[in-house]
């Protein structure tokens, strides 16, 4: 499978082809989410815990201006090594690609991409969302606007706890996403097990994500994502009192260092990790490892009801 636009690995081509299970993951958390080396290792971890779970992981890119869904292990080295790797959101990927660059895609460029290639499932590690202060500042991430546009399931933490959770819930309600929890019936804070708020369905179990899917599209009334919120275990989060030190410090921080726009999520993720020591880096990839796992055992469970059906 491939096109003038976007070259796919031969595994995934394969998938797609014989309707075999596939999850898209993004390539922002390799080139600008985890320090070198660990990222080209976690990367690789990622990638495997989806395998074992029974897809084929897409991992998707862009490498000297060509967009990649299911990128080569070479390709991927590439975008975990280099420097000067952009940042993709959507807006971005024509100009990168026209200029020739290597771009990590995020979960806005991600979700679109996957779903043009017909990938229906992908795994991230948390979602932007409002920011504090947007009131203000009208910084709202392109995730949200791109979730209520794009058939896309995504599997995540939750948004990140370092934004306003409150308000990306109610951006979400008002754009149409969809927002189930994951054997919970509390929105996940990515590095908290429970972001302080409620959510109104929870399902138990892969085949019931899958009878989700299959209801959207059955009833053919959808137009957005889903969000599978899965929590970290309350045993495996950070701990609460750390992170809520951290978060305070790191927004004075970001104050006094006038730091802004999309600037602010690595900068306030960056603290994070030196802060608290790496305890915020453990807690991030456990966060994607069983995000990845629970996406594969989705997509597995809705490859097997299209063929039951």
């Amino acid at each position: 499978m491939t096109d003038l636009h976007i070259r796919y690995g031969t595994e995934v081509t394969d998938a797609l082809r014989d309707g075999h299970p596939v999850v898209a993951l993004e390539s922002t958390i390799v080139s600008h989410g985890l320090p070198r080396p660990d990222n080209l290792r976690v990367a690789r971890q990622i990638e495997q815990a989806v395998r074992e779970a029974g897809a084929v992981p897409a991992t998707i890119g862009m490498v000297a201006g060509e967009l990649v869904v299911g990128l080569d292990d070479p390709r991927l080295t590439r975008l975990a090594t280099v420097d000067g790797v952009a940042k993709l959101s959507v807006r971005d990927l024509a100009v990168a690609a026209a200029t020739g660059a290597d771009g990590a895609t995020t979960v806005a460029a991600t979700s679109a991409v996957a779903a043009a290639a017909g990938i229906g499932v992908f795994a991230t590690g948390g979602l932007g969302g409002v920011h504090r202060e947007a009131a203000q500042s009208f910084d709202e991430s392109a995730d949200l606007v791109t979730l209520a546009r794009t058939p896309i399931t995504v599997v995540c933490a939750g948004v990140k706890s370092i934004l306003d959770v409150g308000a990306t819930l109610e951006r979400l309600e008002t754009l149409g996403v969809g927002v189930i929890g994951y054997r919970t019936r509390r929105f996940p804070g990515f590095y908290l097990t429970d972001g302080g708020f409620d959510l109104d369905w929870s399902v138990d179990s892969p085949e019931q994500v899958a009878d989700v899917l299959a209801a959207r599209e059955q009833h053919g009334v959808h137009h957005g994502g889903l969000i599978v919120a899965n929590p970290l275990p309350a045993d495996e989060q950070l701990d609460p009192e750390l992170h809520d030190r951290t978060l305070a410090d790191g927004l004075a921080r970001l104050e006094r260092d006038g730091v802004t726009g999309k600037a602010v999520t690595p900068y306030l993720l960056a603290h994070f990790h030196s802060a608290t020591e790496g305890a915020s880096l453990a807690v991030n990839v456990r966060i994607i490892l069983r995000n990845a796992e629970l996406a594969a055992r989705i997509a597995v469970a809705a490859a097997a009801r299209r063929a039951g059906a």
